[in-house]
Formats: structure tokens, C-alpha cells, sequence
């Protein structure tokens, strides 16, 4: 009995531990489990963190493209490409609706890039289908985006798959990025472009039609060859067939269509068979859609069997402005400078160099007014032209070269011509603009005479005795200077006196050399160059034979040397010359508008005593030639040593002009042949400034007309015989005359 007992009782010792090893076993494997459910569970929760974070990242980052870039305008995209000069109608009637306040003056055109506007309803249905079936399907559906697509274009970005790289942008995406310019494609640029392009996508679309949308994406998409930039359906259908887009049938509409994929490769004169076959896909896209039927289908395969291009870039020029065509020629001179002008304001305001200023020019679609008369500068045109007007007589050989000026009071180029010869070639030399040569005499007013009554140092009537003044020279010795002309042609040569108008009149050298040495020659620089803004001058300059001759190192622009005689009919103050008004850009927004801000030369009532003593030079002094018969005109002329370079400068009450005769190269002008440049200058501006609206130039206050003593210069008392009328400021007026006589 007890060996059995044994037995069981050993038997359930086994069974103990094994139960013992069972529980174990189990222990281990529930720990484990709850380890590993631990751990999913915090891979999980930090899969949910990070998610919730890069989530709530990403939509921060979109909303900030989102709130800043999605503002997008299509209007004003006719003007994308070509960039227009206008001028004011001088025939302008604000009561007659037809009437446009402005008209083309000149359009400014890439040559290599050939664009031309149509509106939607001159292009025909079945293109326009033929771009929707192969561009964007979906395209009358859709709200700018197709989110397929665009996902799958957006994956592209980071995993190439597929080499279409806008394979997800819709019409009216692909419309954005080209008025935009925003067409970044790798990488994080890529995305982030694309991001702004989604959201842009969809307010067009809220803001435009799908017309107006349709319509823009017709008129910009590429179909640009190796050699030409071709912009729009018409100016392909232009290049390609020779005809007008709205003459297009079928077969070449899914022609056209069938470029804009890669225009360069697939159209029809560079590769026939490529282009044929993806046209012949387009058309079986528009049957599939049901744009077109069965039977258009197997028409349209038809003409594109018989498609006949041309390749004609002439005729692929013709623009909606009659102007703009090929026959519009050389720029005009006045052109040449206001094109020069815009590209300096492109420059500043982008900062950019002045070569890609100019492209931007040719290409930005700006809408420059320019400040030219027509009328004036046509006139002037033809009459420089006008060999008859320089002249003295019929001559075998004519070498003298020429240019005009033309400004008003308010620095506002109105006409100007570099030659005398008829312009050939756009962007050429010209004497009034590029060429710097001596002013002559015309330097005394605005170096000499103006200043000096302005400081107060002389007055109208001012008695100066003719003789010249003591100047040192480099070895420290004195030499008296300058000679006048007619002392040298005379023998017994004695100095007198004469009042200030009579010196400027007479253009009398020794009297400007005096106020020069009054005024010192420092002086004189300084206000030629910095109230007037005079850029030719250099350091050599500030002496007596630059200051008071116009003996300069470089010489003067003509149009500087005019400018700056606006200050002797507007009050003494310096404008700005300008050849434009205000520059738009496409997008209608003001990047210039001309200051009307002036610089205060010399005083009104200076400014007015010089515009009297000026009148004397035309009415007995050495500009008499150009005297008018109804309007007032103050001026002054100007002759270089050796008789190489004549000046006239003319001051009428509405324009400053001036007139420069000399020969290419520095040589004496035969006198005898030529008439001089005061007849010249009537010849030319004469009948133009008889029909100014004004006649005469209206006193300023300040000004004191009275009487003087012709012996002493100083006003007038009833004991003085000899009196002439002068014009003083009321500031500083002469004392009486005590001589009696």
C-alpha cells in the first residue's frame, strides 16, 4: 500500500511542475506582448503626433502661399508683348466719344518675338476645341484644377515617373504660369510653385469667365519655332498657313493644337509626320468627347493629308495696330531719345542692367506717353530736310551738318532732329543729343550775365567799360583777355563804355570775362552744373575761357544748353528735361510719372531782367535775322573760335528752342554759303512760333520798369537828358543819378 501511495504521490510532484513551468511560460509570453502592445501603441501615438504636427506645418505653409500670391490679373494682356510709345491728339474733342485722347506714336517690338492679339469670338470653335480635348478635357467642369492630375504631377516633382512635367496642370493653369512667369519645376520650388498655382487657378476662375480664361491661354501659349518666338493662335496661323486664324479649317486646327506640347519639334515645317500624328490623336480626342462627328473626324484627317504652311515671318508681323506693322521704318529721332530715356527708368526702378532694361522694353508691354507736339516735330523734320533753309545759295557740295531742339517751360522735350538729312536707321547719332561741341557765346547768359544779376553784383543798365581783364597765367605772369573780334580788325583801338544790355546785345567777350571775374570762375561752374545740370563740364572748366566764351573741354549737348534757357521765360527755374510723362505696365500700374518738382536757378525778377536784355539781341544786336512779326522772342547766338560751330537759342513765350550749324569735323564754316544760324533757326521754328497760342511774356513781380541815365547807368532824375528805359529788380535797384546831365 505504501509503495503505492509513493507512486502517487511522486506523480503529482510532476504534475505540480509542470503546471509550475506551464505558468512561467505564460507570464513570459503575456509580458512580451504587453511590451510590444506598448510600443505599437507609442509608434502609433508618435505616428499621430508627428502626422498632426506635419499636418497643421503644411497647411500653415500653403495658407501663407495661399494669402500672399494668389492674386492674378488677366487684363491687359494684349499689351504683353509690345511695348507703345502714344502722344497726345492734338485734335482731342472730350465731347466726341470717338475721339481717342492719345494715339500711337511708335510700338516697340521684339524683333525675334512675334505676338498678335484676337479676340475669342474671331477664333474658330473648332480650335478652340482642339486645345481643350488635348490640353485639359475636362476644362468647361472643372474649377482651375484638376486634383488628379494635379496630384500626380505634384508626386512627380520628388519621384519622376513620367517626363510630361505639366502633365497636371489645367488650361487655366498653364495660363497662370505664362502670364505669370512663375514656372519653377524641381524640387521644393517646384512644389511651392505649384501650391501658388493652385490657389491662383481658382480665383481666375472665380474672377473670369472661362471665355475670358480660354480666350488668354489662345492668345499667349508658344508656338515658337528654333528661330522665332511665336506668341497666340494668330500669329501661328500667320506663320504656319499664311492665313487669319479665323480662316482655319479643321485639319489645321488640330495642327496648331497639336504643338503646344513641344512646338519647337512637333510643327508642321520642322517635322511633318510628328505633328500629323498628334493631330491626328486630337481629332480623335474631339470625336471621343463628341466636339466633332464622325464624319468631321475623317474630314479633318482629310486636310491634314493636304495641309500646305508657309513659314512666312512677314506676314506673321502684322499686329491689331496699323502702326505697328513692318512699314513702320526707323525710330524717329525724337523716338531714338525717349527709348533711351524709358530704359534708364527700367534700370533704376528694377534694378537691373541696362541690357536686359531694354529687353524688358521691347518685350514688357509698357504704355509709354511720350511728351512730343507732332505736329512741331513733323514740321521740323521736313523743314531741316530743307536745304533751301541753310543755304546762302545753290551749292554743288553741301557738308554742313545741323540739329534742332525743342522744349517747353516745364523741361517737356517737344521736337527734336540730330541731322539734317532723313533719319535711315533707328538708334543713330545725333548732333542735338550725343554730339557735345562749343556753345560760343551762347555760354554768357547762363555762365556770365544771369548769375551776376541775380547776385545783384549788375544791373539792366549797369555801365561796363570794353576792355579785357587780367588773368595770371601758369608761370605766374598776367596777360590781359579776351580780345574782341572787331578790336582786332581795327587800328587805333580805344575802350568804352556801355551799359550791360548793349555788352549782351553786342555780345561784347570782355564784358562777360568781367562778371566772370566778379563772380569768379568757381562760381560759375557750380551754377551751370548744379542749378543747372549741365553734365559735360570737367575740373578744367572752372576758368575764364569755358566760363565766359564757352571755350569748354568737351563742349555742351544742345539739348542741355536749350534746357537750361528755360529759366529766362519761366521764372528762373530748372525743370528736368524729360521725353516722357508716365510709364504703365501691363498690368496698368504707374512705375513713372514725371516730377514736376523744378530747381530755383535764379530768381523771378532776375530771370525777367535777362529775358529784356536778351529781347535786345534780336531786336538790334546780332540775332536780328530772327525776329518775329507777332511774337515775342528773346534769345542769343553763339559762334565758336574759327567760326567751327554757330549757335542760335531762342526763347518764345509758350517754347525754348535752338539750332546748331558746324561740320562734322572741327573746320571753319564758309560763311558766305551759308546763311546764319539766327535765319536759320526763323527758317525752321519761324512760322511754328508765330502760332503760339501766347505772344508775350508777362512781368513777374518783383520787376521795376523805369527810367535810366544812359550816361551814368542809374535811374533817371529830371535833370538827366539822356534816358532810356530799364527793367531792375526791386531789390536791388540802381541809386539815382547825381552827374546832372
Amino acid at each position: 500500500m505504501s509503495d503505492n501511495r509513493t507512486k502517487v504521490s511522486t506523480s503529482k510532484k510532476k504534475k505540480r511542475k509542470t503546471k509550475k513551468r506551464r505558468s512561467t511560460a505564460a507570464k513570459v509570453f503575456a509580458g512580451f506582448f504587453k511590451v510590444l502592445g506598448t510600443f505599437l501603441l507609442s509608434v502609433v501615438l508618435v505616428l499621430v503626433i508627428t502626422g498632426s504636427i506635419f499636418a497643421t506645418a503644411l497647411t500653415i505653409y500653403v495658407l501663407n502661399y495661399a494669402d500672399t500670391t494668389t492674386t492674378v490679373s488677366l487684363e491687359n494682356i494684349t499689351a504683353n508683348y509690345t511695348s507703345r510709345f502714344l502722344y497726345e491728339n492734338p485734335d482731342y474733342d472730350e465731347d466726341n466719344p470717338k475721339d481717342e485722347e492719345y494715339l500711337l506714336y511708335y510700338a516697340l517690338k521684339n524683333t525675334n518675338q512675334h505676338a498678335v492679339w484676337t479676340d475669342y469670338q474671331s477664333i474658330p470653335l473648332n480650335l478652340s476645341n482642339a486645345v481643350v480635348a488635348t490640353e485639359d478635357e475636362r476644362f468647361l467642369s472643372h474649377d482651375g484644377v484638376d486634383f488628379k492630375r494635379t496630384l500626380a504631377s505634384f508626386v512627380n516633382i520628388f519621384i519622376p515617373l513620367y517626363d510630361d512635367r505639366q502633365g497636371g496642370s489645367t488650361i487655366t493653369q498653364q495660363t497662370i504660369k505664362n502670364v505669370t512667369g512663375d514656372d519653377a519645376r524641381d524640387g521644393t520650388e517646384g512644389a511651392e510653385r505649384k501650391i501658388r498655382e493652385i490657389f491662383r487657378a481658382i480665383n481666375v476662375e472665380r474672377s473670369y469667365s472661362k471665355e475670358d480664361i480660354l480666350e488668354c491661354y489662345l492668345n499667349i501659349i508658344s508656338f515658337a519655332t528654333w528661330d522665332y518666338d511665336i506668341r497666340g493662335v494668330q500669329a501661328a496661323a500667320n506663320y504656319y498657313f499664311g492665313k487669319d486664324v479665323s480662316q482655319l479649317n479643321l485639319g489645321e486646327c488640330a495642327s496648331l493644337a497639336a504643338m503646344i506640347k513641344a512646338p519647337a519639334e512637333l510643327n508642321p515645317i520642322e517635322d511633318r509626320q510628328e505633328n500629323k500624328e498628334r493631330a491626328q490623336y486630337t481629332l480623335r480626342k474631339m470625336n471621343d468627347i463628341g466636339m466633332i462627328s464622325s464624319d468631321d473626324w475623317e474630314k479633318g484627317k482629310k486636310q491634314l493629308d493636304e495641309l500646305e504652311t508657309t513659314g512666312d515671318i512677314e506676314y506673321s508681323s502684322v499686329t491689331q495696330y496699323e502702326d505697328e506693322t513692318k512699314d513702320q521704318g526707323p525710330t524717329s529721332w525724337f523716338m531714338d531719345d525717349a527709348i533711351q530715356q524709358a530704359t534708364h527708368i527700367l534700370e533704376d526702378y528694377y534694378g537691373i542692367s541696362s541690357g536686359d532694361a531694354l529687353d524688358k522694353l521691347y518685350s514688357g508691354g509698357y504704355t509709354i506717353y511720350t511728351t512730343v507736339d507732332m505736329d512741331i516735330q513733323t514740321e521740323v523734320e521736313k523743314k531741316m530736310r530743307d536745304k533751301t533753309n541753310f543755304q546762302a545759295y545753290e551749292l554743288e557740295k553741301d557738308k554742313l551738318c545741323a540739329a534742332f531742339f525743342c522744349c517747353d517751360y516745364y523741361g517737356q522735350v517737344k521736337a527734336v532732329v540730330g541731322s539734317r538729312k532723313k533719319k535711315k536707321a533707328s538708334a543713330v547719332w545725333s548732333y542735338a543729343t550725343d554730339s557735345a561741341r562749343s556753345p560760343g557765346s551762347t555760354i554768357k547768359p547762363i555762365a556770365a550775365y544771369g548769375p551776376a544779376i541775380d547776385q545783384g553784383l549788375v544791373t539792366y543798365s549797369t555801365i561796363l567799360k570794353d576792355e579785357p581783364i587780367e588773368i595770371k597765367l601758369d608761370d605766374e605772369t598776367t596777360k590781359k583777355w579776351p580780345v574782341n573780334y572787331s578790336e582786332t580788325k581795327a587800328e587805333n583801338w580805344t575802350y568804352n563804355n556801355y551799359p550791360l544790355w548793349t555788352m549782351l546785345q553786342n555780345s561784347t567777350n570782355t564784358a562777360s570775362a568781367q562778371l566772370v571775374k566778379m563772380l569768379t570762375p568757381t562760381y560759375s561752374y557750380n551754377f551751370l552744373q548744379q542749378k543747372l545740370g549741365i553734365t559735360t563740364l570737367t575740373l578744367d572748366d572752372a576758368d575764364y575761357a569755358p566760363m565766359s566764351i564757352g571755350a569748354m573741354s568737351k563742349g555742351l549737348h544742345l539739348s542741355e544748353l536749350v534746357e537750361a534757357y528755360q529759366i529766362f521765360g519761366n521764372g528762373g527755374k530748372k525743370y528736368d528735361m524729360t521725353y516722357i510723362s508716365l510709364i504703365e505696365d501691363k498690368d496698368g500700374t504707374i512705375i513713372y510719372e514725371h516730377s514736376d518738382s523744378y530747381t530755383q536757378a535764379i530768381d523771378p525778377s532776375s530771370a525777367y531782367v535777362m529775358n529784356r536784355m536778351m529781347q535786345k539781341v534780336v531786336q538790334s544786336g546780332t540775332g536780328t535775322a530772327a525776329k518775329l512779326e507777332n511774337t515775342d522772342l528773346v534769345a542769343k547766338t553763339g559762334t565758336a573760335e574759327d567760326w567751327t560751330d554757330l549757335l542760335f537759342v531762342g526763347c518764345t513765350p509758350d517754347y525754348v528752342s535752338g539750332v546748331w550749324i558746324g561740320m562734322e569735323e572741327l573746320e571753319t564754316i564758309p560763311t558766305s554759303e551759308y546763311q546764319d544760324s539766327s535765319r536759320i533757326w526763323k527758317n525752321i521754328f519761324g512760322d511754328i512760333a508765330e502760332n503760339e497760342p501766347h505772344k508775350t511774356f508777362e512781368i513777374p513781380e518783383g520787376v521795376v520798369e523805369a527810367k535810366y541815365c544812359t550816361h551814368s547807368g542809374l535811374l533817371a532824375t529830371s535833370s538827366c537828358k539822356d534816358t532810356q528805359t530799364g527793367y531792375y529788380k526791386e531789390s536791388a535797384l540802381p541809386d539815382y543819378c547825381g552827374l546832372g546831365y
